[in-house]
């Protein structure tokens, strides 16, 4: 499975940078470097490296749940034949369309940094969303189950919140495009999800 492989890829790559600082300073997000140098692969390869521990495990334990299910079944139903090289854009498209506001905004400051699969991870999420907005979804920390668009909802506040704390290397910023892309994305794929999903909503 295409998710399976992006969590076993992104959890090395991310593990030998906690240990490395060398090798997570060469493959970060820095919109200055990226500008002056020309080293473009930045926009892709921070995608898999992580902060630390807790930011690594919650990015993936997220794409795992959402991943899967849109892997395996959703995009399989809607798209067939398709529907890995779909999923792959969409992933990889979460990646790059989601850094580059940042890039714009940062690119002549020498000091920001980011790190982490956040945009491809929303994208896969709300993408996910907006197939199946009702959805079911349980946490440990919740006596009771919340809709997905209930937690889409509570995780761009949670990424703004970040985003404006500004306190890590975290790419909050790219949550909140990468889920923008992420449901523009699938809506050109199959404009037919847009009137299905506001049907859902309200049945």
């Amino acid at each position: 499975m295409i998710t399976i492989l992006i969590i076993l890829t992104t959890s090395i790559f991310s593990i030998l940078a906690f240990q490395n600082r060398t090798l997570f300073n060469k493959y970060l997000f820095n919109p200055y470097i990226i500008s002056r140098n020309k080293e473009w692969q930045r926009f892709f390869t921070h995608a898999f490296i992580h902060a630390d521990w807790g930011h690594l495990l919650m990015n993936m334990f997220v794409l795992y749940s959402f991943g899967t299910q849109l892997e395996n079944y959703y995009f399989e139903v809607l798209f067939q034949s398709k529907s890995i090289l779909y999923y792959i854009l969409l992933y990889v498209g979460g990646i790059l369309i989601s850094s580059y506001p940042s890039f714009e905004k940062h690119k002549n400051d020498a000091y920001y940094n980011s790190v982490g699969a956040s945009g491809a991870v929303s994208a896969v999420v709300f993408s996910c969303i907006l197939i199946n907005p009702m959805q079911k979804l349980i946490f440990i920390l919740l006596p009771f189950p919340i809709p997905g668009v209930i937690f889409g909802i509570l995780y761009l506040i949670y990424s703004w919140y970040m985003s404006k704390r500004g306190t890590d290397n975290i790419g909050h910023d790219a949550h909140f495009w990468g889920a923008v892309f992420g449901v523009v994305f699938t809506i050109l794929l199959k404009p037919a999800l847009a009137v299905e999903f506001i049907s859902k909503l309200f049945s």
